[in-house]
């Protein structure tokens, strides 16, 4: 017999475990259906979660409005969610954008500097010497500019963030259950759950939050319109005797002159092996991946040796301090929607939603998103007016 549930959340990452949160405590019986990150990669054979990190920039600054919106009411709430769990996932190291100066032929530093004015945020503008003198590690191309955000901005370790929704969601008891949802389908006014171990639960409605693997084939009721794309994050151990020559490493988006060699770039941070690595990503190539069994092998491959390679030697030039030999890589996805915001609405049966798509932009505003699906079950549609975009989800025709 299929246990009962008023709301179920499939999918335990970053927007289903935030759904949680904001769903816990209203005195519904809510479940939330994920399965726990895999101990060894190369041989897991189930489903993955690209939140498998340690750090993930976080920064109020965006020049679309709906998406800086969505960034500044999560980070508001950072502190919040870390005093309902006992878990520190926000480091406020500052994030420092660098391009060519204004005035070069170059828009990109005078489309952050105009965001940040209209947004309200405080920033501080720092020419070659300027950049030179603060952050000596970095070797940026002459003629660059650099906007610094100091406050409300850095980075959030995406692993310690779910760990955090979710011990504040079960402390309001919301029910884990650690499985893999193999479908969701509605039949006379209830939702079915059904588990790759072959579990059923049943519920009023359902909100399938499960990232790149919602476009699983008979997962939902329709296919969704949303492209998963291959991700190469590159990895360089810093030892602990040379951390201080890193001290105050704010995280970094960097858009030099060739577009090519665009990345962004977290500060060293201890990982779960206890070392310190410095990350880099952004790589430029599409890699589609269209279908959950090459989903799940792109994260067993652990990633793209020319990609890694490639961020080696922008290293080289970026930092020429590091080491370059201590060097890994990791895989993971993004995932697209036409729209370019996340997907959040209704398939064609109304007990059964999407919260979804993060454009490669959702970690550090997760839990707006996943407030915005905890209001879509409450209220059968979204309640909010402040965003221009309506995210409404596209879903396949045949």
């Amino acid at each position: 017999m299929a246990r009962q549930f008023k709301y179920i959340i499939v999918g335990a990452g970053m927007m289903g475990a935030s759904a949680a949160r904001h769903l816990a405590g209203t005195g519904d019986a809510i479940a939330v259906i994920g399965p726990r990150e895999p101990g060894d990669i190369p041989s897991h054979t189930g489903v993955f979660g690209s939140h498998y990190d340690a750090a993930r920039i976080t920064r109020t600054i965006d020049g679309n409005a709906d998406w800086a919106r969505l960034a500044n009411r999560s980070i508001a709430r950072y502190a919040e969610i870390e005093r309902q769990s006992d878990v520190r996932f926000y480091h406020e190291v500052g994030c420092l954008i660098v391009g060519k100066k204004r005035g070069t032929g170059s828009a990109y530093i005078e489309n952050v500097c105009a965001a940040a004015e209209t947004l309200g945020v405080e920033t501080e503008i720092l020419d070659d010497a300027a950049l030179g003198a603060r952050f000596p590690y970095f070797a940026f191309e002459q003629e660059c500019e650099g906007v610094f955000e100091a406050r409300n901005a850095g980075y959030v370790n995406p692993r310690e963030l779910v760990r955090a929704q979710l011990a504040a969601a079960e402390r309001k008891g919301v029910t884990r259950i650690d499985d893999i949802v193999s479908s969701v389908r509605e039949e006379g006014g209830v939702a079915t759950v059904m588990t790759a171990s072959g579990h059923s639960y049943t519920a009023e409605k359902v909100l399938v939050a499960a990232g790149g693997f919602s476009i699983a084939e008979g997962l939902l009721p329709q296919a969704l319109q949303m492209q998963v794309f291959a991700r190469t994050v590159a990895f360089f151990e810093i030892p602990e005797s040379d951390l201080d020559h890193y001290a105050g490493m704010p995280s970094l988006i960097y858009e030099p002159s060739d577009p090519c060699k665009h990345i962004y770039l977290l500060p060293p941070v201890r990982y779960p092996d206890g070392k310190f690595y410095l990350k880099i990503g952004g790589e430029p190539v599409d890699v589609a991946l269209g279908s959950d069994p090459e989903i799940r092998a792109w994260f067993r491959s652990g990633g793209n040796a020319q990609v890694r390679d490639n961020f080696a030697d922008i290293i080289q030039t970026l930092i020429p301090s590091i080491d370059r030999t201590r060097i890994s890589m990791a895989a993971c996805v993004t995932s697209y929607t036409p729209s370019g915001f996340p997907a959040i609405g209704y398939t064609t049966s109304p007990g059964i939603a999407v919260l979804t798509g993060g454009c490669g932009a959702a970690a550090k505003s997760c839990d707006e998103i996943g407030r915005l699906g905890a209001q879509l079950l409450i209220h059968g549609q979204l309640v909010e007016d402040s965003y221009e975009t309506d995210f409404a989800p596209l879903f396949c025709t045949e």
